[in-house]
């Protein structure tokens, strides 16, 4: 990523390059991605293609102001870190399910950067971590979105939620082509939790605010609420009031 485009990115997350590459810059760089760009995925639904390419995810994001999911959001963010002069890696998850169980490799794209310690880092998972976590701290780590714990489980890691295991690390590095065989099923599958659903979700000042068909989900200090939207304008207005999104026409489930 070139000094044109890191400054076009930076534009569309409303942040500042940091001084130096430093924590004090991840940390608010990932804030702002967190908090101005939704973790969405609507492109299953429109019939859009999903492209792990740099060119193609800039596209997406910073030029049509639009949100993704994991592979497209952190794929996207390492590529912004490494141009602002970070130590990127990107990272192979298997994410936990009800069970307990983790699912299989490549599920998930997470970040791992390199500053005096190892951080992991991500902007592609939902409702996640506000600030970069210690990789080397067996301990709780308190974020103003929950308490995070990072557990050794053999060679993996596994990283924890509020107790609750979230996903499982795989720390060999990958490049963004490896993950796109599981990306493709993910977007194709009847089996992938995102052919089933559709979600968009954002990290607001006080809470989360989520948009699933037509159901408005908001958390604020603690406090969920839920509301079905009444007409297809009204859910338009809401993908462009809450998320800065435009639509035609609304999102419909494109399976089942």
């Amino acid at each position: 990523m070139d000094t044109s485009r890191a400054g076009r990115y930076l534009a569309r997350i409303g942040a500042e390059a940091p001084a130096a590459p430093d924590l004090a810059g991840l940390t608010a760089l990932q804030h702002a991605h967190l908090t101005t760009v939704p973790f969405e995925n609507l492109s299953i639904h429109l019939g859009e293609d999903i492209v792990l390419t740099e060119d193609a995810l800039f596209e997406k994001i910073v030029t049509g102001r639009r949100g993704g999911f994991c592979y497209e959001l952190n794929g996207l963010f390492g590529a912004l870190l490494t141009a602002l002069g970070y130590r990127v890696e990107l990272l192979s998850c298997r994410v936990f399910g009800r069970d307990g169980v983790p699912g299989t490799p490549f599920a998930h794209l997470t970040l791992r950067v390199e500053l005096d310690r190892l951080y992991l880092v991500d902007v592609g998972f939902g409702s996640f971590s506000d600030a970069p976590l210690r990789l080397d701290l067996r301990t709780p780590q308190d974020d103003p979105a929950g308490v995070f714990t990072v557990e050794e489980s053999g060679e993996f890691l596994n990283v924890l939620e509020n107790g609750t295991p979230g996903y499982q690390i795989d720390p060999r590095p990958y490049a963004l082509s490896d993950f796109v065989p599981h990306c493709w099923w993910h977007r194709t599958s009847p089996d992938s939790h995102f052919t089933q659903s559709l979600t968009c979700s954002i990290r607001t000042a006080d809470g989360r605010t989520t948009l699933s068909g037509d159901r408005l989900i908001t958390t604020a200090g603690g406090e969920r609420s839920e509301r079905t939207l009444p007409a297809p304008e009204i859910v338009l207005a809401a993908y462009e009031s809450h998320f800065g999104l435009t639509f035609d026409e609304v999102p419909v489930l494109r399976l089942g």
